[in-house]
Order: C-alpha cells, then sequence, then structure tokens
C-alpha cells in the first residue's frame, strides 16, 4: 500500500513569497509614478524651453526611473508588507495558519527570503544602475543646456593637486575657466595655472587654451609664459566632470573606494563617503527591520476589521524608523557622528522595540 506523499515544504513560503514580492512591486509601483509627476511637472517647463518636445519629457523620466525606485524600495517595502498581512489578517487567513501551529517567528522566517530579495534589489540599483542613469541623465541635461556659464563653479582634488572648473559644458567636454594647483610633498604651494578653457576629445584627450600660471620656488614667485595651447595629463575624462559638477550625486562602491584611496578625484569627506557605503551594505538589514515594524498588524482583532488603528500605528513606525535613519545619516554626512554609529544604531533600536511589541502581543 502505498503512502501519500507529503505535501511539499515550500509551499507556504512561495506563496507568502510571492505575494509579499507583488504587493511590495505595486506599492513601489505606485509611489514612482506619484514621484514620477511630481518630478516631471517642475522640469518640464525647462525641458520644453529647450525645445526638446515629447522625446526630451520621455528620456528624463526614463532616466530618473532608476532614482526614484531606489528611493521607493523602502517605503514600498512598509506599505506591500502592511498591505499583505493587513488582507491576510482580515481575511481570516492569518488565523488558519496559526491554527495550524505557524507561530509568528514562523512566519517573520518565511518572509525573510522574499525581503532579502528586494534589499538586494535595492543595493544593486543603488550600486550600480541609478549611478549610471543619473550620470546620463547629467550629461544630457548639460549637453543640452542653451546656458552652461550660468552653472556654478566647483572644486576637487586629484592625488596631490587641487582643481577648480567655472562650469562644465557640452557634457563634460569642454570646461570653462580651469585653475590647478600643484603641492610639494609638505603641502606647499608649487605652480598655479590658469586655462581659459580645455577641450576633450577622443584622439587626443585634453587640451588647454590660453595658459597662464606662476612658480613658486622657496621665497620666490616667477610668472609663467603664456601659452596658446597645451595638453593636459590627467586620468579625467567629461563623466568625472559631470560627476563632480553635481550635488550629491549617486555613486557606485567602486567610485567610493576609488576616491577613499585617492585613486579618484573626490570634492567629499571620507565620512561623508563611509556613510554613504556602509548603508548601502546594510539595506537589506533595513528592509528587515521595516518588514518586522508592519508584522504587529496580524494581532489585529477579527471583530475590530479595517477600524484598527494597529495598521496606522506601525505605518507611523516604518515612517519614524525612516526619518531616523535619514537624520542620523545626516549627522554622519556632516561629521557630528563616526559612519558606524551613524548607520547601524537605528537597526538596533528599532529591532528591539518591535521585537519588543511582537513578544508583548504574543504573551496575550
Amino acid at each position: 500500500m502505498k503512502t501519500q506523499s507529503p505535501a511539499p515544504t515550500h509551499v507556504l513560503l512561495r506563496y507568502l513569497s510571492g505575494v509579499l514580492f507583488s504587493r511590495v512591486m505595486f506599492s513601489c509601483a505606485i509611489l514612482v509614478g506619484l514621484m514620477e509627476i511630481l518630478a516631471l511637472l517642475e522640469q518640464t517647463t525647462p525641458i520644453l524651453q529647450r525645445h526638446l518636445g515629447v522625446s526630451g519629457i520621455l528620456t528624463y523620466a526614463g532616466m530618473r526611473l532608476p532614482f526614484l525606485m531606489a528611493g521607493a524600495l523602502p517605503l514600498g517595502v512598509l506599505i506591500g508588507a502592511l498591505v499583505m498581512l493587513t488582507q491576510m489578517t482580515l481575511a481570516s487567513e492569518m488565523a488558519i495558519l496559526q491554527a495550524s501551529g505557524l507561530s509568528m517567528w514562523g512566519l517573520y522566517k518565511r518572509l525573510i527570503p522574499a525581503t532579502l530579495l528586494i534589499g538586494v534589489m535595492g543595493v544593486v540599483l543603488d550600486d550600480q544602475v541609478t549611478p549610471r542613469s543619473e550620470q546620463a541623465l547629467a550629461a544630457w541635461w548639460n549637453r543640452t543646456d542653451p546656458h552652461p556659464e550660468n552653472g556654478h563653479a566647483f572644486w576637487f582634488h586629484e592625488g596631490g593637486r587641487i582643481g577648480r572648473v567655472q562650469y562644465v559644458a557640452d557634457g563634460g567636454n569642454m570646461l570653462s575657466g580651469l585653475d590647478l594647483y600643484t603641492r610639494t610633498p609638505n603641502g606647499l604651494l608649487h605652480k598655479a595655472l590658469h586655462a581659459e578653457r580645455a577641450d576633450y576629445t577622443h584622439a587626443h584627450g585634453w587640451q588647454l587654451h590660453t595658459i597662464s600660471g606662476i612658480e613658486v620656488d622657496g621665497n620666490k614667485t616667477a610668472r609663467l609664459p603664456v601659452e596658446a595651447d597645451a595638453a593636459w595629463q590627467t586620468t579625467l575624462h567629461p563623466w568625472d566632470f559631470i560627476r563632480l559638477s553635481a550635488e550629491n550625486p549617486p555613486l557606485s562602491s567602486g567610485t567610493i573606494i576609488g576616491m577613499l584611496r585617492g585613486r579618484l578625484p573626490s570634492d567629499s569627506s571620507p565620512g561623508f563617503l563611509q556613510a554613504g557605503l556602509l548603508e548601502r551594505f546594510l539595506r537589506p538589514a533595513a528592509m528587515m527591520v521595516l518588514l518586522l515594524l508592519a508584522m504587529p498588524v496580524i494581532y489585529i482583532p477579527p471583530r475590530t476589521g479595517t477600524r484598527s488603528w494597529v495598521p496606522v500605528w506601525c505605518l507611523g513606525a516604518g515612517l519614524l524608523f525612516i526619518i531616523a535613519q535619514g537624520l542620523l545619516r545626516a549627522m554622519g554626512n556632516a561629521g557630528l557622528l563616526p559612519p558606524p554609529v551613524a548607520t547601524i544604531p537605528g537597526l538596533i533600536i528599532f529591532t528591539l522595540g518591535a521585537a519588543t511589541a511582537l513578544l508583548r502581543n504574543e504573551a496575550k
């Protein structure tokens, strides 16, 4: 006599993962759509003033999409988990699962794989997709700017050399008002050069035009002869200057590590870069905290139904966590807190708070 094979042990895991993933993606789609509309309301007029038309609007929206998606993922996880767990609770699915022996922690463990997958997606978006799309958007926006001279000046350092650019044009291929300062190993000024313009071509690299400068040797200062053109030996490319000209652009981990090691030009402090790198790879842990903050909705009394305030309190706790992490990160960026203190304590505090609330409900 044949015994009936046991039901697959991963059916519940696949079901819960699929429902959570679909709810999170749906929530993110709504959030991204709203943010796209708000962004286009602000940028449609400048796009049309540049005579870029509908194709320009679609180009802007498409290039902006990864950045908005990466920003919407944490809130999407919170809302998606709340919607899923609330629907399951009100439909008595949670009561059935609990009656079959599934504990609250068992439910949480079965939701972890989907949450980690979404967190890894966020890391990939932040680390690889968003920096490329934002850089392409900045280059396109700069290339189509009819008045690049209105752009802001910026400083950068490359090894032992400090530079300043008045503004960038032609998608990073033209620099106006370039100043280069070379220092001695002791940090003293050795040479200062000024070029009216610098142009980049793939065949010849960077070419400086109308160059003047001074050279400092001890207590003596000598003015260098003016040159019409000269080659600029540098490892920088047009996309580097597009990145430097933007305000707080998203950076890949490779770029951040290169800046910290001095291989790439940077205009940010080491603390800012370290905090950003640490926060990025803690993204999956933050998603798990948001899922934990949504878990108390499974204790909604069945008779209360949609009149319960528990989902509102869970949503408020999740928003408080996102705001607290943002404030701590801002303090880390300003150098007021070390990078680990600006990223890790918030995760621990809210994890302990959510676990305490769940244990109290479990004991009732």
